[in-house]
């Protein structure tokens, strides 16, 4: 009889260090620690107390899932470069979401997702509607267009200034990320996933040094 799936999941995209660990339906252990920095020094330790919790080891696992962005630049390359290693190491799937579908997940109809992308920005997509689309970074001045009478739900950042503009209502997520990511992954369990990439919707802050590079002498 085959085991019941077993799936580790994270996110490092915002704020925040997060894992959660998924059998079968089952939530068997969710941790979620609000920090700024850190994530990268954070994230093994985490992941390996959520499997010492559930009495469960790495060989145990079926599948990563890991949050993909859009979100912080350097917290999205921790978790995906930790999910890549660990299923190149374990010799199982690692499955990347997107925080936008994670804060979407289990809520019906159209729902408009939004995350803070700063500089008075935000990551936002719409779900739900016959012509799903991509996600963009746009601000309340020119959201994506809803189709009208769709009353949407609105989650996540300035979701009750969003639910004004768009006759919708603005509501909680059904549950923290790391959560969501982990259903989501098992829901793909099986089919063909791409390795995961970030989701970066906006250039990195960093810019590149204008100074001319030393010349190499031979």
């Amino acid at each position: 009889m085959p085991k019941t799936p077993l799936i580790l999941a994270f996110d490092t995209s915002a704020a925040h260090c997060a894992a959660a660990l998924l059998c079968g339906d089952k939530m068997l252990v969710s941790v979620e620690e609000p920090m700024a920095k850190g994530q990268g020094e954070r994230l093994m330790g985490l992941c390996a107390e959520v499997l010492e919790t559930a009495g469960v080891t790495y060989d145990d696992l079926t599948a990563i899932g890991v949050g993909i962005g859009p979100g912080n630049f350097t917290g999205i390359r921790i978790s995906v470069s930790a999910a890549r290693g660990l299923a190149l190491g374990l010799g199982i799937p690692a499955i990347g979401v997107s925080s936008l579908d994670a804060l979407a997940f289990g809520t019906d109809g159209v729902v408009i997702a939004s995350l803070d992308a700063r500089q008075d920005a935000m990551f936002v997509q719409v779900s739900g509607t016959l012509d799903d689309r991509n996600p963009v970074m746009c601000s309340l001045d020119d959201l994506p267009t809803i189709p009208a009478r769709d009353d949407p739900v609105c989650i996540g950042f300035q979701a009750e200034m969003i639910a004004a503009l768009c006759n919708g209502a603005s509501r909680a997520p059904k549950m923290p990320i790391a959560e969501a990511i982990a259903r989501i992954a098992a829901s793909r369990l099986g089919e063909e996933n791409p390795r995961p990439a970030p989701l970066y919707l906006r250039p990195a802050d960093a810019a590149p040094a204008r100074d001319a590079p030393p010349a190499i002498l031979s």
